[in-house]
């Protein structure tokens, strides 16, 4: 057998045009940034490969020197893409060229879930007829709303219809099947066996890997390093050299964003908990003291990005790091969640899981909270996180958004009740001092992210916690159950969410410790024991 190590310039030569191409990443995690950067300089050259089809589960680079997908956002070599995210920072930088394509409608656009996608690779191994789903009903994945297009170019070719089943409406998003795989590891033994030590996570290398190979395709695998044949504990290889045809080695690439290597985020070491920084007083931190305590000891829960990422850190605050698993859709389980630039990495994980497997217990809904952030809510408590149409790279897209709370028991939504207010924390209560540039709670959301009609169909407990108010979703709309101490609330509530939000007359106020500048003093319950139920068939008859 000849060697599989090759150049970065050889294994993008492999790629035909037309090709459909799926890359394992997620933004700078596990971004095998060498490999794309070669098709990229390839077209340059050549003008070849054309035509491609790429395919994200998650997302493949980010605006802070990773640039993945726009290596090869190109006109000519990108035709279509469908991914659960894409690129996003802030408007301070220069608008990645993916997002330049994707608003110019020079490439077909589309956001899917990021489960979804994961599932798609799984059926389309098995050469199942595409996925079934519920997840995604009535929202923007929905083809009676935008049918996970993000332009007009995509909407010109549907990738996923409504059907009935069974005496039910599903989603069904027919096969797309993947003719090249892109994945990174750590190591790769002269076989082509994989092993992950340094990564922060699996991620879906695995099923993308099998999906090709069913089919024929070419798997390619960027790698730091080799080994001999045989030197690799067989438990630890997590693709196997069958499925891996050739290896690319980039001794520099980086653990995730900014991260040469944190052994903490690999689980080679254990941090010490007193080395994880504390949430910084202000606004943020007072939302997610109160996210925190929907928390009880003992609890599953699930985490987003933005000011939902601060609770473990308040948990920290309160002695109580470890009262609650938290589970990533990267796949770490336990530990503690980072925030920032190695968001989806956690420091003393339990354990990894490969992401396709953690969106499997998502979709059922097997956790006991998920704590997420909000775009906009409208009257419906429908949630946007996926579209800004104003600054549209601003935002990811969905990710796992819609597998998370397709089924969750219950959601939390936390995010800041106005853009652009001024508010004074001061001797132990918060005041508006200025009214927000725009509301957060609108009319009707520009991107049905989470539908409040669906879960209300599904009876779902649905939160958004904000700095003035708790609000919960009912049958009668969005309510303020609870007042945040020193808010106006019909000043600072009704009549600046211009009637959106309404006030339940046995609406409480919170209490001072949640502006504390110390720990404020936070007790959790122990979650009480499951009571199993029974999902059997009906007992099969013996006739006598």
């Amino acid at each position: 057998m000849g060697s599989k190590i090759v150049t970065a310039a050889a294994a993008a030569a492999r790629i035909a045009d037309g090709a459909v191409v799926t890359v394992s990443s997620s933004s700078g995690l596990g971004c095998p940034d060498r490999v794309l950067a070669a098709i990229g300089a390839r077209f340059e050259a050549e003008g070849h490969p054309r035509d491609l089809t790429t395919l994200h589960p998650i997302a493949a680079g980010d605006m802070y020197g990773i640039k993945g997908i726009d290596h090869i956002a190109k006109d000519g070599l990108l035709s279509t893409v469908i991914a659960g995210s894409y690129p996003s920072g802030p408007s301070s930088l220069p608008m990645p060229e993916i997002w330049r394509m994707l608003t110019e409608d020079r490439v077909a656009a589309y956001n899917v879930p990021s489960g979804i996608l994961f599932d798609m690779h799984r059926d389309v191994a098995a050469r199942r007829p595409g996925v079934l789903t519920q997840v995604g009903i009535d929202t923007f994945a929905d083809p009676i709303r935008e049918g996970c297009a993000m332009n007009a170019a995509a909407a010109r070719r549907p990738i996923v219809k409504r059907v009935e089943f069974g005496g039910e409406t599903w989603l069904h998003f027919p096969n797309i099947v993947p003719d090249v795989a892109i994945l990174r590891a750590t190591t790769a033994d002269e076989r082509g066996n994989l092993t992950y030590e340094h990564e922060g996570a699996y991620l879906g290398g695995l099923d993308q890997a099998i999906a090709v190979r069913n089919h024929g395709g070419l798997v390619i695998a960027q790698v730091k390093r080799v080994t001999a044949a045989g030197s690799l504990r067989p438990h630890d290889v997590r693709v196997p050299g069958h499925l891996v045809d050739l290896i690319v080695i980039d001794p520099d690439q980086r653990q995730t964003t900014e991260t040469l290597y944190d052994p903490a985020i690999s689980g080679e070491v254990m941090r010490p908990w007193s080395s994880f920084s504390l949430a910084e007083h202000g606004v943020e931190k007072i939302v997610a003291r109160r996210a925190a305590m929907e928390l009880k000891d003992g609890m599953t829960a699930n985490l987003g990005f933005g000011i939902c990422s601060m609770v473990p850190r308040i948990l920290l605050e309160e002695g109580c790091p470890r009262a609650v698993t938290w589970a990533i859709e990267q796949g770490a389980v336990g530990g503690m969640p980072l925030t920032g630039f190695a968001f989806g990495c956690a420091s003393n994980a339990d354990a990894f899981m490969p992401s396709p497997s953690q969106f499997t217990y998502f979709q059922g809904g097997g956790f006991d909270v998920t704590f997420l952030s909000f775009l906009e809510i409208d009257l419906e408590g429908n949630v946007n996180v996926s579209k800004l149409g104003k600054k549209p790279y601003l935002t990811a897209g969905c990710g796992g958004f819609v597998d998370i709370t397709a089924r969750a028991r219950k959601i939390v939504f936390a995010g800041q009740f106005e853009a652009g207010a001024d508010l004074d924390i001061s001797g132990g209560r918060i005041r508006v001092t200025k009214p927000g540039k725009f509301p957060k709670m609108v009319e009707k959301v520009e991107h049905v992210t989470f539908s409040g009609r669906r879960a209300r169909e599904l009876g779902q407990e649905v939160l958004y916690v904000t700095e003035r108010c708790v609000i919960r979703l009912t049958d009668a709309g969005l309510v303020a159950t609870e007042i945040m101490p020193g808010i106006e609330p019909e000043r600072d509530i009704v009549k600046a969410s211009l009637g959106r939000v309404s006030l339940a007359p046995d609406a409480k106020v919170l209490p001072g410790s949640l502006l504390a500048t110390g720990p404020m003093g936070l007790r959790l319950e122990p979650k009480p024991a499951p009571v199993p139920r029974a999902h059997g068939l009906e007992p099969v008859r013996v006739a006598s």
